[in-house]
């Protein structure tokens, strides 16, 4: 059985998740607005797994007994300068969740809930991965600039990703 504080922790997540899922979605908007399909595309990949991420935790309470009490999601950005804005924005909400799954992992061990510190060292190996991911493309883009032709090769191997 999941504890009341943890189970709590746990919805808090998922908000946090969803609103990162929203926040992609809202990206993708803004990067197909400008005409960057293959950005687009790895946002709209992004948005999805953070939506399956927040499932992650769903599943977790309800398997473990809890019950889940879904918020509002709140309304996320819908300008960034141009594409370096946006990967910078994404980095630093990657961050954000990065604390975030650090502090449940310290509330699971506060709790003696072992079950939690488990599922949640997925996340933690995820969240170096995410990070990872937007740093590199962060520097990518600092590396290009605003170069038309940089720009245009950024966007077509950002395309090419596939879903996990």
């Amino acid at each position: 059985m999941i504890s009341k504080k943890m189970q709590d922790a746990f919805v808090d997540q998922i908000n946090e998740e969803l609103f990162s899922s929203y926040l992609y979605l809202s990206m993708a908007a803004w990067f197909e607005s400008k005409n960057f399909h293959g950005m687009a595309k790895w946002m709209q990949v992004q948005a999805e797994e953070e939506r399956e991420h927040a499932m992650k935790f769903f599943d977790q309470i309800v398997e473990r007994g809890g019950r889940v009490k879904l918020a509002a999601i709140k309304e996320p950005q819908f300008e960034w300068k141009n594409p370096l804005d946006a990967f910078q924005a994404a980095f630093a909400h990657e961050q954000h969740i990065t604390k975030r799954i650090n502090d449940l992992t310290d509330l699971a061990v506060k709790e003696k809930d072992h079950a939690s510190q488990i599922f949640l060292q997925w996340f933690v190996k995820e969240q170096v991965e995410e990070e990872a991911h937007a740093d590199e493309i962060v520097h990518k883009l600092e590396f290009i600039g605003e170069a038309g032709h940089g720009l245009y090769m950024i966007d077509r191997e950002l395309g090419a990703r596939e879903a996990d």
